[in-house]
């Protein structure tokens, strides 16, 4: 039995780009340990290591060769491997050459199919070392690099240039080359606390000695929370807390190897200014945390980390402050100038951006927009005048000086402008809620205004791009269709939005004035909106057995069809489901095959089992009619189960395709009667055992 040894991998380079470096320290570990996987090694854990100038893999107790293994050759087929009188022909005397053996030391390999000879041998495993350079340069190769780049006189490509690569395995280092540099066991810690190189001892050491003697934590988790940990400390000092933004987080986690807080501060005059903007403007220019008071507004602080730990900090201090002030500067200038006009006349800019060659401007856009809007108000009984001008309003910020440098800020700008402009709550929160969800999962509309003008924004560019003939294929989706289908979705779903979406789309499509075919397009939008409705309920735990049953009878309003998923997926669980879910398949046969079934029956039926279940379909039948009037599809289904001891009686005991014409026209009736009660609610035959 092989032993097993700690494997180290570092590939030290210059400062990684932050915003990928976690991304590209995920990509490497497992592009390793599926190296590792393949070529058979075991190991019985791993870890990542990264820092802004290195990469790093730690896999714990890696096996020191492969196993061997048996490999089995498969010959030529008896008959062919010997004569009439049992001497070996050609092909089995070749067959064991390339064995290196004789055709009377081969065996026999009998199968269902025939037999044949065949030869095992054992092959032995290679040692981990001669296979590990392999599998590092091959995991570098597929890293998820965009651009690479060369430097020097190598010829060698990276994300960036790299200094220096460490590979051992147990104590001893592994001799390979890896982007043009020899392998050793020499790292080098902070460029400026210790830039000379340091000797890592052995695998297990190397997170400690770098931390010890190269002022260097090179775990990204760690460092994550030494920096959310340190913020709140010095928010803190200054009666605050930290507003720390995950994404942002990251970042400075992969900018820093040795993060040490400071605190700054900048003029209250601007506090005037609203939250975002200058949330905004010290998150994304400079990489600052905001400071907030326990009420939740903003303070005139900010926190910020220095990768040295200097000898004087207070230069920092003022160093960071000096350069927040323009910044600030220009967004408060921003807000001045965009304050001059009232958000209404910005709408008259929109003619000049155009949204799509063949779908006009945002000028356009935005009619049809309030067109749709309006419906969608109509339908719901809502506040028609609202929704349409806030649909009037939806573009106007994008035309804002503040917008235009800030484009995450769209819509919250047009809230800001909105109630500057003394228009009403609704129309003012609908202009930032019409952008919701904005990620996966993410918070949806508030009110009925952002959620109706949500789904018309949304509905306009599904149906142009579609229209337009841009449908998405395979992970390309440039206008992201997918994730707008899934909004739509989620707000009519999750708000109970009683709206019927084919119909919605056919209105959408009516809108646009350039030449397609609207029965090709409509029928284009509707699949792709049903398939991430599948996408969507698969990941709420229904089955897609379950989903097949409901999308069979064709539900046209994705509230109503979520409510048939819920009841069906209940009625699974009862006792009768099974039987009733097998009964209902073979109805279904049974009437595809039949042509002279009549809609209802028009004679007497004879048996007793067969007037038992006519009398219990009828009732109920009668039943149902309320619950399905409530849509309490869950109730219908639960009554509807009640007919399983009369459905297997008549299966039993009645003879559908009897010789009396009549009779088995009545018989088929009965049975259409059935699947007809059945599929007011879903198709229950789709149900798999």
């Amino acid at each position: 039995m092989s032993g097993t040894q700690h494997l180290l991998f570092e590939l030290g380079s210059e400062e990684l780009p932050p915003k990928t470096l976690l991304r590209l320290s995920n990509a490497l570990l497992a592009n390793i340990t599926q190296g590792l996987e393949q070529a058979g090694l075991t190991f019985s854990a791993y870890k990542a290591y990264a820092a802004p100038r290195r990469l790093a893999v730690f896999i714990e107790n890696l096996a020191t060769t492969q196993a061997d293994i048996s490999v089995e050759k498969r010959g030529p087929a008896i008959q062919a491997a010997f004569s009439a009188d049992g001497k070996p022909s050609k092909a089995a005397e070749g067959f064991a050459a390339s064995c290196g053996t004789t055709v009377d030391q081969l065996q026999r390999l009998k199968t269902d199919k025939g037999e044949w000879l065949s030869f095992t041998q054992q092959e032995k495993g290679q040692p981990t070392v001669n296979l590990l350079p392999g599998i590092i340069q091959q995991s570098i190769a597929n890293l998820p690099i965009a651009k690479r780049m060369r430097w020097g006189s190598f010829t060698t490509e990276f994300v960036r240039p790299v200094h220096w690569a460490v590979l051992l395995f147990g104590n001893d280092i592994v001799d390979t080359e890896i982007l043009g540099l020899k392998t050793g066991r020499e790292s080098r810690g902070h460029r400026f606390h210790a830039p000379q190189a340091i000797t890592v001892t052995a695998p297990e050491h190397y997170a400690q000695i770098l931390l010890e003697q190269g002022r260097v934590i090179a775990d990204f988790e760690q460092r994550k929370a030494i920096i959310d940990s340190a913020a709140q400390k010095a928010a803190q000092a200054v009666d605050g807390i930290a507003h720390i933004e995950a994404d942002l987080l990251e970042e400075v986690a992969a900018l820093n190897e040795w993060p040490v807080p400071i605190t700054g501060s900048f003029d209250p005059r601007f506090l005037i200014l609203p939250a975002e903007v200058l949330i905004t403007t010290m998150q994304a220019n400079q990489k600052y945390f905001p400071v907030k008071s326990t009420s939740g507004e903003l303070r005139p602080y900010f926190i910020t980390f220095s990768n040295i730990e200097s000898t004087n900090p207070q230069s920092i201090k003022a160093g960071n402050e000096r350069v927040i002030v323009p910044r600030l500067s220009d967004a408060e200038f921003f807000w001045k100038q965009d304050r001059k006009q009232s958000l209404e006349q910005y709408t008259e800019k929109l003619d000049t951006i155009v949204f799509q060659q063949q779908l006009g401007t945002l000028a356009d856009k935005t009619r049809r927009i309030t067109a749709l809007a309006g419906h969608i108000a109509n339908l719901l009984q809502a506040d028609v005048t609202a929704v349409k001008r806030a649909a009037q309003l939806s573009k106007a910020d994008l035309m804002t000086n503040m917008v235009g440098e800030f484009g995450n800020l769209q819509g919250t700008m047009g809230r800001y402008y909105a109630k500057a402009d003394q228009e009403s709550e609704a129309v003012a929160v609908a202009l930032e809620e019409y952008y919701y969800p904005k990620q996966s999962g993410g918070e949806l509309p508030s009110q009925i205004t952002g959620q109706i003008l949500a789904i018309a924004d949304k509905l306009d560019t599904l149906t142009g791009i579609f229209s337009a003939g841009l449908i998405p294929t395979g992970d390309k989706d440039p206008y992201a269709l997918r994730r707008a289908s899934i909004g739509i979705l989620r707000i009519i779903i999750e708000k109970q939005l009683k709206l019927n979406i084919v119909e919605l789309i056919d209105f959408a499509l009516d809108q646009f004035t350039h030449s397609f075919d609207k029965s090709i397009v409509s029928t284009q939008v509707v699949d792709f909106v049903f398939d991430r409705l599948k996408g969507y309920c698969l990941d709420q735990g229904y089955t897609a057995d379950e989903f097949d049953a409901v999308i069979s009878v064709h539900p046209a309003e994705p509230l109503d069809f979520v409510l048939r998923l819920a009841a069906v997926k209940n009625f699974r669980q009862l006792v009768e489901a099974e039987s009733l879910a097998s009964a209902n398949k073979r109805i279904r046969n049974i009437l595809k095959k039949s042509t002279t079934a009549p809609a209802e029956i028009i004679g007497q039926l004879q048996d007793s089992q067969e007037l038992q279940l006519q009398q219990q379909a009828e009732q109920v039948a009668e039943a149902i009619r309320p619950l399905l009037e409530k849509r309490d599809y869950q109730a219908a289904l639960n009554v509807l189960a009640q007919l399983k001891v009369a459905v297997d009686a008549f299966f039993d005991h009645v003879m559908v395709n009897c010789d009396d014409l009549v009779l088995r026209a009545n018989r088929l009736a009965l049975l259409s009667m059935l699947s007809e009660l059945f599929l007011q609610i879903a198709d229950i035959s789709k149900l798999q055992d």
